[in-house]
C-alpha cells in the first residue's frame, strides 16, 4: 500500500483508479479490505450546519470557461504574519486556474490576476463569488463592465452556493496548509504551487469520469475540435 501511504488522504475508490493507471488490476473489494486493514480510512469532517429554505440551483457548465468560481482562504507564516490565497476554479473541469498568495490582495490585484488567466484561457461567461469588499470594489465593478463578464454574488452567509471553490478550499486547507509550516511567504508560494500542480495534473475525480482536471479539460477541447470538424 505504498501508493496509499503517499496519498494518505485519498479514499479507496480514488486509489483504485490510480492503481489501474499504473497497471495494477486489483479487485476493488480486495483493495477496500487492505485499505481498512492498514487503517487508511479518510478522516471525516465534522457536521456542517445546513441552510433552511429553498435554493435555485445554477445551471451546470457544459464546457470550460463558461463559469469560474473564486474565493479567499487565509493562513499564517511561522512568525504569525497572516497571508491570503485567492483561488480561482473552472467549474466545468474543477481545474484550479490560479492560487495567488500574498499578504494583501485587493480588488485591483484580483482584476489583474483574472486578466492574467484570461490571456491564456480567454474570459469566462460568468464569475461566481461572495460579496467581500475586494470583490465589490470599484476596481472589480469596472473590470466587469470593461470585460463584459457576468458576475453572480452568492447570498450573504451561504458559502455553499459557491460549493465547488469551497470544497477546493477545504482540500487545500487539509492537505497543504495544515500539513506545512511556512517560514516565509516565498516558501508558502512554492508549496501551494506544488500542491496546485498535483491537484490539477495527478488527482482523478469521480465526478470527472475518473480523470484529472487537466485531462478532463483536454478531452473537452478535443471533443469541441472534433465537433467543429464534423460540422464543416
Amino acid at each position: 500500500m505504498e501508493l496509499a501511504s503517499e496519498r494518505r488522504r485519498f479514499g479507496y475508490r480514488r486509489l483504485h483508479i490510480l492503481l489501474k493507471r499504473e497497471g495494477w488490476d486489483v479487485n476493488w473489494k480486495k483493495l477496500y479490505r487492505l485499505y481498512r486493514e492498514e487503517g487508511l480510512t479518510v478522516r471525516k469532517r465534522g457536521g456542517r450546519k445546513r441552510a433552511v429554505g429553498t435554493r435555485t440551483p445554477m445551471a451546470i457548465p457544459q464546457g470550460p470557461n463558461q463559469r469560474w468560481s473564486l474565493d479567499f482562504i487565509s493562513d499564517a507564516l511561522e512568525d504569525g504574519r497572516r497571508f491570503r490565497v485567492l483561488n480561482v476554479i473552472d467549474d466545468f473541469s474543477r481545474e484550479c486556474l490560479a492560487a495567488v498568495v500574498d499578504t494583501s490582495i485587493g480588488g485591483a490585484r484580483v482584476a489583474r490576476e483574472l486578466d492574467r488567466i484570461a490571456e491564456l484561457r480567454g474570459y469566462p461567461c460568468l464569475v461566481v463569488s461572495d460579496n467581500g469588499t475586494e470583490l465589490t470594489s470599484n476596481a472589480m465593478l469596472k473590470w466587469q463592465e470593461d470585460r463584459k463578464v457576468g458576475w453572480h454574488d452568492i447570498a450573504p452567509g451561504k458559502p455553499m452556493q459557491n460549493g465547488l471553490v469551497e470544497s477546493f478550499n477545504g482540500r487545500m486547507r487539509e492537505e497543504c496548509l495544515n500539513d506545512h509550516l511556512f517560514p516565509s511567504l516565498r516558501h508558502a508560494c512554492r508549496m501551494i504551487a506544488a500542491w496546485r500542480a498535483d491537484y490539477n495534473h495527478h488527482r482523478p475525480h469521480s465526478s470527472l469520469d475518473g480523470l484529472t482536471p487537466w485531462e478532463y479539460h483536454q478531452r473537452s477541447r478535443e471533443d469541441q475540435t472534433l465537433n467543429r470538424t464534423n460540422l464543416n
